[in-house]
């Protein structure tokens, strides 16, 4: 069972940045992409952006383009969103989730077979 521990999660001034990190195990960074998902509140659970650690590459969502960034820091087997120009449409409560390294990147939920337990992410006025 891969384990994938989420971080970083809170209010924010519309406008504004937030980060959020996903932990998992070295095994599970390294052979696995890694995705960010949201969940806007009676809404189905939606891609964000996903990252494959094998070939550093990265792939968004166009509603996040230019707005956020994902990356990974191969010395802590982390995932990480940067999001900036926050508003009210971000808020949600996003989720990390895992894969087996594949070379298309899916970007439904269903296929993606372990998740974090979720992180809210609320914006403010």
């Amino acid at each position: 069972q891969e384990q994938l521990v989420e971080s970083g999660g809170g209010l924010v001034k519309a406008g504004g940045s937030l980060t959020l990190s996903c932990k998992a195990s070295k095994r599970t960074y390294r052979g696995f992409i890694m995705g960010w998902f949201r969940q806007h509140p009676g809404k189905e659970r939606e891609f964000v952006a996903a990252y494959r650690c094998s070939d550093d590459y990265a792939a968004y969502a166009d509603s996040v383009k230019g707005g956020f960034t994902i990356s990974g820091d191969n010395a802590e087997d982390t995932v990480s969103l940067q999001m900036h120009s926050l508003d009210a449409e971000d808020r949600a409560v996003y989720y990390c989730a895992a894969i087996r390294v594949t070379y298309a990147v899916p970007t439904a939920p269903s296929k993606y077979p372990y998740w974090g337990q979720g992180t809210q992410v609320t914006v403010s006025e």
